[in-house]
């Protein structure tokens, strides 16, 4: 058996985890599919033999998948925050969730076709709202506030004022 982490994020899906994890495995570097559980028997939603537990890990974080069934819907009071070091490794992140068929969201927020919401932050953003001069924060603040996807150059040309 895999040893298992302390402390793991749970995170249950509609039947759909090993696709889930599979799918970030492939996304995000430090990430992968670390074990796959089949149901002993019969369980409320689902048979025997179906996958009822997925261990993986998306960047560096231990997750365990459970297909727990259509009961409980993920929403925005959790979400992965990815730091992305420039434009390029935003979009990249950003359209594969997006284009994978998620959805784009405010504020650099999206959600993945399973529901599961993730924030993709560049690290020049981060910076920007916490400027030690509070109208270059502002500004750059409110720049964010108009966007989907984060632009960095518009970010910055914000703060710059």
């Amino acid at each position: 058996m895999t040893k298992i982490a302390k402390n793991t994020v749970c995170l249950w899906y509609d039947g759909c985890a090993e696709d889930a994890a599979r799918f970030y495995a492939a996304t995000f570097p430090d990430s992968s599919v670390d074990a796959v559980h089949r149901a002993p028997g019969d369980f409320p939603s689902g048979k025997q033999g179906d996958v009822l537990t997925v261990f993986f890990t998306v960047m560096g974080i231990p997750c365990l998948g459970l297909n727990g069934g259509p009961a409980f819907r993920h929403n925005e009071a959790f979400s992965f925050q990815v730091a992305t070091a420039d434009q390029a490794e935003t979009d990249r992140y950003w359209n594969a969730i997006v284009r994978n068929g998620g959805e784009e969201s405010a504020c650099g927020w999206c959600k993945d076709k399973w529901g599961l919401s993730w924030q993709i932050t560049p690290l020049a953003l981060t910076e920007a709202i916490t400027d030690p001069d509070p109208a270059a924060a502002k500004r750059a603040f409110d720049a964010m506030m108009t966007m989907r996807k984060i632009d960095i150059s518009t970010i910055e040309a914000a703060r710059r004022g």
